[in-house]
This record gives C-alpha cells, sequence and structure tokens, in this order.
C-alpha cells in the first residue's frame, strides 16, 4: 500500500498505532518526525560516518561560546580509535565495564571524566554513538562492530568535540483542515539561526540579493567571496585558517500537511534554504515507502523494527526502543542492512533544495573531504 501524501501517512498512523492517545494526531506528527530522524541517521551511518557521529551535542556559537545549541547529530574528527571484545552475558554493557577494559589494554583514559551511560541494556536496547567519558576537548565514544557467538566486538572512538559538519530535521508546514501553522514559521527561524550562528563562514546578502560568505582570520582580516564558491574553496583546501572554526551546516526537512513540495517551497523552507549550507527534502515518496515497507507491512525479515516500532508507541510502551538515541539491537542490525541493500533507492529520496543545481552525491563527497583533513595539525 502506498500512501499520496505525508497527511495520509499520519492518518494511517493514528488508526493502526495512536488511536488510544488523548491528541493521536500530534503524537503520530511526533512519531513521523522521529522517523525522519532515523532515516537522516541510518544514511549517515551507510556513509560510513558511524564513528564521526555524535547525537544532541551542544554546538557553541562562532565568537560567542557562552550560547550553546542542541543539535541532532555532529561529524566530528576521530583523535583515536581501538577495537574491543566483550563477552555478552545476560547483564547490560556499560560505560564501566568498557572503560574497565580500556584500562586492561592500556588505552590512556587521563583527563577523561566517566559517563553513566549504558551501550546496551539487559533488555537488548542499544544507545546509538554512546558516550562512555569526555574530557574538555573531547568525547569518548563506544559502537558495537559485529557480533561474534557470546562475543561482541565493540569500537571505542575519541572524537575532537569541535564539529566539522552538522545535521538539523525539521518538519514544516501546517496540518490537514489548518489554514495557517504560526509554530512552523519559528521552528524554522529556530533551525535558521542555529545554522547561520554555528560557524566561521558567515553570510552576508548585497543590495541586489547576492549571497556572499566571510571568514575572519586569527589577525582579524577577512576573505570575502561569493558563498557557494567561497564554500567548496574552504573544503578543498588545506588552508588552517578557513578550516579550524569552519563547520557545514546540513538541515533535512520534510512535508507536513502538502504546504510545499521541494519545487514550490513556502516561506519556511526559504528561510531553511537560505540558512544552512545544504538543505535536503525528504520526500513524501521516501518517507511513505519506508512507514509501509518497514512498519506498517513489512516482511517477516523486517518484522523486529515494526515490533520495536509499535512497543515504543504502544499504549503499554514501557521503554522507547526506536528513536535516534535507542534503537532496538535485531532493529539496528536489520536498519543496517536494509540501507545497505537499498543505499541507492534511499539516497533517491532526498531532494536537494540548496545550494541549487547540486546533487546528493557532491554532499557525500564534500562530507568525505572534510572527515579525511589532518584535523590534528588543523586544530592544533
Amino acid at each position: 500500500m502506498s500512501y499520496e501524501s505525508v497527511d495520509k501517512l499520519q492518518k494511517a498512523l493514528v488508526e493502526n498505532v495512536f488511536h488510544y492517545a488523548k491528541d493521536s494526531k500530534k503524537a503520530a506528527g511526533r512519531a513521523l518526525g522521529t522517523l525522519v530522524e532515523i532515516i537522516t541517521y541510518y544514511l549517515l551511518k551507510t556513509w560510513d560516518f558511524n564513528n564521526y557521529i555524535s547525537i544532541e551535542k551542544g554546538l557553541k556559537e562562532y565568537g560567542n561560546p557562552e550560547i550553546s545549541h542542541n543539535v541532532e547529530y555532529s561529524l566530528h574528527p576521530i583523535i583515536r580509535s581501538t577495537d574491543l571484545l566483550i563477552n555478552k552475558t545476560e547483564k547490560s554493557i556499560t560505560a564501566s565495564q568498557i572503560l574497565k577494559e580500556l584500562n586492561n589494554q592500556n588505552f590512556s583514559l587521563s583527563g577523561l571524566s566517566r559517563k553513566t551511560n549504558n551501550l546496551l541494556s539487559k533488555e537488548g536496547i542499544l544507545r546509538n554513538a554512546c558516550a562512555i567519558a569526555e574530557s574538555k576537548n573531547s568525547f569518548l565514544l563506544c559502537s558495537i562492530k559485529s557480533q561474534k557467538g557470546p562475543n561482541i566486538e565493540l569500537c571505542v572512538y575519541e572524537q575532537n568535540s569541535k564539529p566539522f559538519a552538522v545535521f538539523e530535521c525539521k518538519r514544516v508546514g501546517v496540518e490537514e483542515g489548518i489554514s495557517k501553522g504560526p509554530q512552523t514559521i519559528e521552528k524554522a527561524k529556530q533551525g535558521a539561526y542555529v545554522a547561520r550562528t554555528a560557524s566561521s563562514l558567515q553570510k552576508i546578502r548585497t543590495e541586489s540579493g547576492e549571497m556572499y560568505g566571510i571568514i575572519y582570520k586569527s589577525d582579524n582580516t577577512f576573505y570575502i567571496k561569493p558563498y557557494t564558491e567561497f564554500m567548496e574553496e574552504i573544503i578543498f583546501s588545506n588552508n588552517t585558517e578557513l578550516l579550524r572554526r569552519f563547520i557545514m551546516t546540513i538541515g533535512v526537512v520534510s512535508n507536513h500537511g502538502n504546504w510545499f513540495t521541494s519545487e514550490n517551497q513556502n516561506k519556511e523552507m526559504k528561510v531553511l534554504a537560505q540558512s544552512y549550507d545544504w538543505l535536503l527534502f525528504l520526500s513524501d515518496k521516501g518517507l511513505s515507502e519506508f512507514i509501509d515497507k518497514l512498519i506498517m507491512n513489512p516482511k517477516r525479515i523486517h518484522l523486529p523494527i515494526r515490533d520495536a516500532f509499535i512497543s515504543s508507541y504502544s499504549e503499554k510502551k514501557v521503554k522507547n526502543q526506536f528513536t535516534k538515541v535507542q534503537m532496538n539491537l535485531d532493529a539496528d542490525r536489520i536498519l543496517l542492512d536494509y540501507f545497505s541493500i537499498n543505499k541507492k533507492k534511499i539516497e533517491s529520496w532526498f531532494n536537494v533544495i540548496s545550494p541549487k543545481k547540486k546533487h546528493l552525491s557532491e554532499l557525500k563527497s564534500e562530507l568525505n573531504e572534510l572527515k579525511n583533513k589532518n584535523w590534528k595539525e588543523i586544530l592544533k
């Protein structure tokens, strides 16, 4: 079964999942927002950015570090990494357990403060991008690499706290039957503010409407050039002055009430497109296909995904196990397989709103270029 619009999707979720809720439509809308975040997260993992991702970290404003904003996903340089083999018993895998094993392997923990997170709960719920310790300038995280019989292979990696890219997910528009959406323009403005204050590459507009970028060097002199051209120059350069405080900002938006398409943009979309370095539109078709094939009408192999979703949003739910932070372990494995097998199709779900005339493959290329920089030298 296919759904003609996000409204139809929302109605299907109301009827099949959220019928018990006092405001079932709002509950279904929130779930759709979570699904957009999950699709974005697993696409990044499929692009081999797993060890670079942090979730809901505070992003300090450029030149104004007293103010920070949590962002869905940030991509950080890796300082060091190692693999561990942990015996999986009935108990959970805790930060303390992992840190103890690291210490046994002479992995220096100097300057790091332990976190209390569990990588894996005894109920089989995985914590994505699990932070197990942190220092003033870094995060120590852990993820599951593979499962080998009674043992689980872990990857532990230390990230520099300064990201090279951030992703935020937004649903904008109005619901069916409502003539105006006052909250959605405010959400767009909030996203636009964060996008415009994150990076050393600042946007300025000329009187004729052209967008320029300006970066101040450490001696307070500056570079200024047409924005898109300048951003590409920064990404593909090795100039420390250009890169040291640069952060690429990427917004991911999905429809809410059919106010717009990628071609027919409303005010919210225009605000976001002029603020993020890249703005991606997750199409109704893509969101519909994800929900139809993995949640509403899954094949037998995909049933753990449906079960994890239903258990997280049913009336008798005990604990969420289908969010960007917490995911059922079996559902995680199946999602990774699904995204890996269907990568090209899933990439086609996204339309590039800005920069104009660019393609998703170019975003992936630019992220890889940033990932592979010598950040140790740049940030020293």
